[in-house]
C-alpha cells in the first residue's frame, strides 16, 4: 500500500493536514463494533484508500469495497479451462489483506452527511457474512445488491441507525459535515493512502 502524494511535515515528523483514510479507519472500526450485523468484520484486514474522481460532479461513483478472493473465499478460480490467481496485498507489518474500502473524493465529501454515512454502511454490508476475502452474495441476476437498490439502501440505512443509537463519539464522524472544499480550507490539505486495485493473473 502506498501512500497518496507527498505530505507536509512538521519538524516532529508529523503530518500537517487531514489524514482522511485514518480518520474513515477509525469510523468504520467503531461501526463494526457497534453492530451486530457487521461485527464478522476485522478491520485490521481490510485496506482503507482513496482514489481521486475524474470528475467531481455528484453523480458517479462514491465508494468501493473491493474483494480480494474469488467467490468462497478461494484463491484461484479456473477459467476457459486456465486457472486465475489474484494478487495479494499486504500492510507494513505484514499482514495480508482481505478487502479494499476506497471512498472517490472529492465526490464523496461533497455529499450530505446522512448520505456519507449510508455509503460507508452499505460499503461494509458488501463484506461477506464468512469474512473470507468474498462479498455478500444474494440469489438472483443481481448477486450483489439484492436485486432491489432501494431494499439495499434501506439496509444499510438500517445499520446506521444503529450505530448512531449506540451513541458513539461525535468526534468519529463530525468531519464529514464538511465537504472537500471546506475540510481542505480548515486544515490546509487532505491527504491518505491510496491503494492500487488487485490484479488478476493466469496461473503457470
Amino acid at each position: 500500500m502506498s501512500h497518496g502524494g507527498q505530505p507536509n511535515f512538521r519538524p516532529d515528523g508529523v503530518y500537517r493536514g487531514f489524514d482522511f483514510t485514518a480518520h474513515m479507519r477509525s469510523l468504520c472500526a467503531d461501526m463494526v463494533s457497534r453492530v451486530a450485523e457487521l461485527g464478522h468484520i476485522d478491520m485490521s484486514r481490510v485496506a482503507v484508500g482513496f482514489c481521486q474522481a475524474r470528475k467531481t460532479t455528484g453523480q458517479g461513483i462514491f465508494a468501493t469495497m473491493t474483494p480480494l478472493r474469488f467467490a468462497g473465499g478461494r484463491t484461484q478460480i479456473v477459467r476457459r479451462g486456465r486457472p486465475w490467481g489474484i494478487q495479494r496485498l499486504y500492510d507494513a507489518s505484514g499482514r495480508e489483506m482481505l478487502y479494499i474500502l476506497s471512498f472517490y473524493l472529492p465526490r464523496f465529501l461533497d455529499l450530505q452527511l446522512p448520505e456519507k454515512l449510508n455509503t460507508i454502511a452499505h460499503e461494509l454490508w458488501h463484506i461477506g457474512p464468512g469474512f473470507d476475502g468474498d462479498l455478500r452474495r444474494f440469489h438472483g441476476r443481481c448477486q450483489f445488491h439484492s436485486g432491489s437498490k432501494k431494499r439495499y439502501d434501506a439496509q444499510s440505512q438500517q445499520l446506521v441507525d444503529t450505530w448512531l443509537a449506540g451513541g458513539p463519539e461525535e468526534s468519529l464522524y463530525r468531519f464529514l459535515d464538511e465537504n472537500f472544499r471546506e475540510l481542505n480550507a480548515r486544515h490546509g490539505r487532505v491527504f491518505g493512502m491510496r491503494v492500487r486495485a488487485p490484479k488478476v493473473f493466469p496461473v503457470r
